[in-house]
């Protein structure tokens, strides 16, 4: 399985006026980084950076002078993204702002459908919250001290980080890979690669039926609360 944690910054928050000026990516095969990226610096074709977007990841016009415009990085954009699922924090923005420049360009959008939420997965597996991407990072014990200001490589390496944890953990996303190489009489020295998913092992519940289902419906009760609390906070 193929996945890719992706992030971008952009001129503002308005993606029918604004621009994306960076993309970076990171590719997860079985959830696991194989050690490929795609970053690249864009030029907003005369869009000024607005000063609040400035400060939250300090990229400047001038940066941006002799960078390519999008329609020069379209083709290693979706190449590397080919076929691969898509992660990103708050995605409907990132992938808004994208599908913003590929409709600019007459290139057909990207579905929706290829796209995981990590924001939304933290809200329902954290609905009391913080879950902000330096939030999650505390909570996970992910060490993002290097995290002066946003970046879309630096954002989305983190954040690769996060989603195994959203997930269940590096060792629920674990897979043993075992390569069994040819020996010398094999001619071309063939390879076979066997991935094992672990077995969870069930546990018996210390808790009766009628009480587990108490708690989850006091769980559900607070959780909608904390979630509704959030989403109001964030368009004051």
């Amino acid at each position: 399985m193929r996945e890719i944690i992706f992030d971008t910054e952009t001129t503002g928050l308005d993606r029918l006026e604004d621009r994306v000026i960076e993309i970076g990516g990171v590719e997860l095969i079985n959830r696991f980084p194989t050690g490929r990226t795609f970053h690249v610096f864009i030029n907003p074709e005369g869009k000024a950076v607005h000063a609040d977007a400035l400060a939250v990841h300090g990229i400047s016009n001038d940066k941006l002078l002799d960078k390519p415009l999008f329609a020069g990085i379209l083709h290693d954009f979706l190449d590397f993204i080919d076929g691969a699922k898509l992660i990103a924090h708050n995605a409907m923005f990132d992938i808004g702002f994208i599908n913003t420049e590929l409709n600019r360009l007459g290139h057909p959008p990207i579905h929706t459908d290829r796209v995981v939420d990590t924001l939304a997965l933290a809200r329902r597996k954290h609905p009391m919250g913080p879950n902000s991407l330096d939030a999650l990072c505390r909570r996970y014990g992910i060490d993002n001290s290097h995290r002066k200001m946003h970046g879309a490589l630096l954002d989305s390496q983190l954040l690769a980080e996060v989603y195994i944890e959203l997930i269940g953990g590096k060792q629920a996303a674990l897979g043993l890979t075992i390569a069994e190489h040819g020996d010398s009489g094999r001619t071309g020295g063939e390879s076979r690669v066997i991935l094992i998913s672990p077995r969870p092992v069930p546990l018996k519940p210390r808790l009766t039926e009628a009480e587990i289902s108490a708690h989850a419906q006091l769980v559900a009760k607070i959780g909608e609360k904390a979630i509704w609390n959030e989403r109001v906070a964030v368009h004051q």
